[in-house]
């Protein structure tokens, strides 16, 4: 049989989930894999340098189906970042469903310390740049200095969370995993809660006038 020509990112990965779901454990070599998918050892390496990365691409490849799902919508297009935020985590907890045998399989061991494990790696950098981007309001501190501390704050709070909800959805064993939809609304809504500025830039703002006044009244 000739081997197969021409093969995507896409074909290595569903093989790769498909040969550690079926044998419990990796590949021993990208040799005996690509031979038992037909195809050149050469091919593998023009997507992935190793098994290891094509574990990390594969939780890179849930992030990027689930936003170019959301992308495709007109509505999410207006939504505000809550919203956004939300579907993005109803989205893409829908992706972990669909994969749920690979992905329990390659996270149960590590899911008491998930936020070091290299795999993940990716994900984190792509969701923590999409936590950026979504506009979320905070303080304007007019400090270069602290805004990047408060922008890393931010993305590494979010980051955390997405890992918590992660764990949650491992251990979650209700129908439809309906408690993990209970657990993102709750979470994600109380986080927007925490982060709402308007309090407390009134509160800064009636100090500002305080200050002022009694400066003039001087």
């Amino acid at each position: 049989m000739a081997k197969k020509k021409s093969i995507s990112k896409n074909d290595i990965i569903t093989w790769y989930m498909d040969y550690v779901l079926e044998h419990g454990s990796n590949p021993k070599t990208v040799f005996a894999f690509a031979k038992m998918n037909n195809f050149d050892e050469a091919k593998f390496y023009e997507h992935f340098a190793s098994f290891d990365a094509i574990e990390k691409g594969i939780f890179e490849a849930f992030f990027t189906n689930s936003l170019n799902a959301l992308n495709n919508s007109e509505d999410y297009k207006i939504f505000d970042a809550r919203n956004k935020l939300l579907s993005f985590y109803y989205t893409f907890f829908e992706n972990l469903t669909a994969n749920r045998s690979y992905v329990k399989h390659v996270l149960d061991k590590y899911k008491k310390d998930l936020k070091g494990l290299k795999m993940l790696s990716g994900l984190k950098q792509h969701f923590t740049t999409y936590v950026s981007e979504l506009g979320i309001q905070m303080l304007d501190i007019k400090q270069e200095q602290l805004e990047k501390l408060q922008d890393n704050a931010l993305k590494e709070s979010a980051w955390l969370q997405l890992l918590l909800t992660m764990k949650f959805w491992l251990d979650d064993t209700s129908a439809s995993f309906e408690k993990t939809d209970i657990f993102i609304e709750k979470s994600v809504n109380t986080t927007f809660d925490v982060l709402d500025i308007a309090p407390l830039k009134s509160v800064l703002d009636l100090g500002k006038f305080l200050f002022k006044e009694k400066f003039q009244m001087n």
